[in-house]
């Protein structure tokens, strides 16, 4: 279909006549850096049911212009719609149900679309709001650390743009419901870029039209896509296309978009598709978007998890796995956050500590146990145990992924990956799998067609280790959930008695199983109570946990932290 904008020849000549945006341009309001947190009434009454997206993508002036058709269904009577959007992307027009509205309906002071309705809206009721905006959008500064565009240039000079919002939200480049529980239905999109460039993005293409002065319009549908997921991508794409017959009788196709005079990585990249998609449904189950397609481009920026276009630029860097580790954590996301979505970012170790745990377990999957141990060391010294994983309350993204702003930070990636670790060992295989694909699927029969992407939560997690274990694992997840320092291993020997027992913030319970290796035989203690003894003969070698299958307090790792921390403050300019 033939897109058309409204955008006055004055405004567009006033856009060309002004300077580019720099990196953290222009600024953004709190509210719209703000993703997640408490949200109000009218939120809560808002059932997203569709959005249709048109977006002209706009180089030269580093600009967008959009148009949003958003319908909803009112859980409860509504008065006002709350959209969020960014206020550099001023609103032309508002029709509500068909009918233009006074721009008296509406305002944007701080990112939050407020549009008065023309009538009430009873609970049951269909709302569809058409929106047509634009301007210069926020420039991200670091992405994908931070978010906005990221505009950039291929090698040979031409545009190569992508869009991130993971942390600050859908609103820096589309009217969304910024918090994880505000996922569309179903999304359509139509991308309008200049001549000779591509737009890969989520879903299924439609089909790409050609207009007049020989742009094109690039035609994307998606189902259940997370807010954040959407996600816009131009450049002068070379494409590698193929098909995945699954395990489970079905056929995924699999592309990937790449840059020209890039064939050969290229290549080698795409080869690892069909091995990594082969492992995740081995291990955890069907392909949540196989009637999609599995997808990835290149982009200027790190990588994301963008729904079934994740977004890869790790340059092709090689590793001692064997495996490019960027592609494979954005895929995992494909099951931890896509599919199993958490509805609260308080719970977002769900995705990372998932994501995170799933490297070192395909390592294993390839290569076998001294692959996945040398991995999960690696991991092991990026934990900083400087706040709990969870706070227990509703927060926004920021108050969990920024350490300043009181969250855990990187922990929700690495101490959460070691925490699966340990759970897998107290729980066994069968049983930590188990859980897995009742927290993605909701089921423990997923096959294709049979289920849709879901949202979980910590506590409902921890049901399932319940229900699948028959036992309460609530110690557990108490110390290395709701605390920050981890459990110590007290050692004491009196004679021919090795004594161990655990120290854990609080001194609650925490009767974690140990395996202890004396003159290379092993055997497990039960820890009943916190503590256990057993009888050492003298002179005897003992090793304590040889497998580490426990995330536990090192002393080492904290002298190899200060010690980093001494050197660092000594390096820094007197």
């Amino acid at each position: 279909m033939i897109l058309r904008f409204l955008l006055a020849a004055s405004a567009t000549a006033l856009l060309a006549a002004a300077p580019l945006p720099k990196k953290g341009e222009p600024a953004i309001t709190a509210q719209t850096q703000r993703s997640g947190g408490v949200l109000t009434p009218e939120q809560t009454a808002l059932r997203f049911d569709s959005a249709d997206l048109a977006f002209e993508v706009l180089p030269e002036t580093e600009s967008l212009n959009g148009v949003a058709t958003l319908v909803f269904t009112a859980k409860a009577p509504l008065t006002r719609l709350p959209i969020d959007l960014d206020r550099n992307l001023p609103v032309s027009t508002i029709a509500i149900d068909g009918v233009p509205l006074a721009p008296s309906a509406w305002s944007n002071p701080e990112g939050r679309l407020t549009i008065t309705l023309p009538k009430p809206v009873p609970a049951g009721g269909k709302v569809t709001a058409k929106i047509t905006y634009g301007g210069t959008p926020h420039v991200a500064v670091k992405a994908p650390w931070d978010d906005g565009m990221v505009w950039s240039k291929t090698p040979d000079g031409r545009t190569w743009f992508a869009t991130t919002a993971e942390g600050y939200g859908c609103d820096l480049f589309w009217p969304c419901l910024d918090f994880p529980t505000g996922e569309p239905a179903l999304v359509t999109l139509h991308i309008t870029v200049p001549k000779g460039l591509k737009a890969p993005s989520n879903g299924v293409l439609l089909g790409v039209d050609t207009l007049a002065d020989g742009r094109t319009t690039w035609n994307w549908q998606a189902k259940h896509p997370n807010t954040y997921g959407i996600a816009l991508n131009v450049g002068p794409y070379e494409e590698i296309r193929g098909t995945y017959k699954s395990r489970f009788g079905n056929s995924i196709p699999m592309y990937y978009w790449y840059l020209p005079g890039e064939k050969v990585q290229a290549e080698k990249l795409f080869a690892e598709f069909a091995p990594t998609l082969d492992f995740f449904e081995s291990m955890i189950g069907p392909y949540p978007f196989g009637d999609e397609k599995l997808g990835v481009v290149e982009t200027p920026h790190k990588g994301m998890e963008h729904q079934t276009i994740n977004a890869y630029g790790n340059g092709y860097e090689k590793a001692p796995e064997g495996f490019d580790w960027l592609f494979q954590h954005e895929f995992a996301h494909e099951w931890f956050g896509n599919q199993l979505t958490a509805a609260n970012w308080d719970d977002y170790w769900l995705h990372e500590g998932y994501g995170t745990y799933m490297q070192p377990l395909y390592g294993q999957w390839r290569e076998g146990r001294a692959r996945y141990a040398a991995m999960m060391q690696g991991e092991r010294t990026s934990i900083m145990n400087l706040k709990p994983i969870t706070q227990q309350r509703i927060t926004t993204e920021e108050e969990v992924y920024e350490l300043d702003k009181g969250g855990a930070g990187q922990d929700i990636y690495y101490k959460g990956s070691w925490m699966l670790h340990t759970l897998r060992s107290l729980i066994g295989d069968d049983a930590f799998f188990d859980v897995t694909r009742l927290a993605v699927y909701g089921r423990a029969d997923p096959k294709p067609g049979n289920f849709a992407p879901r949202f979980g939560s910590t506590k409902e997690y921890e049901a399932l280790v319940r229900k699948v274990t028959g036992r309460d694992y609530k110690w557990f997840f108490d110390v290395y959930l709701r605390q920050a320092a981890l459990p110590e291993l007290v050692e004491t020997r009196t004679g021919n008695t090795l004594g161990l027992a655990w120290k854990v913030p609080g001194n609650g319970p925490f009767p974690l199983p140990v395996q202890v290796q004396i003159d290379g035989k092993t055997r497990t203690l039960p820890m009943t109570g916190g503590k256990a003894s057993l009888s050492v003969p003298a002179g005897a070698h003992v090793v304590i946990d040889p497998d580490a299958l426990v995330l536990r307090r090192s002393i080492a790792l904290e002298d190899v932290a200060a010690w980093k921390a001494a050197q660092t403050a000594k390096a820094k300019p007197q």
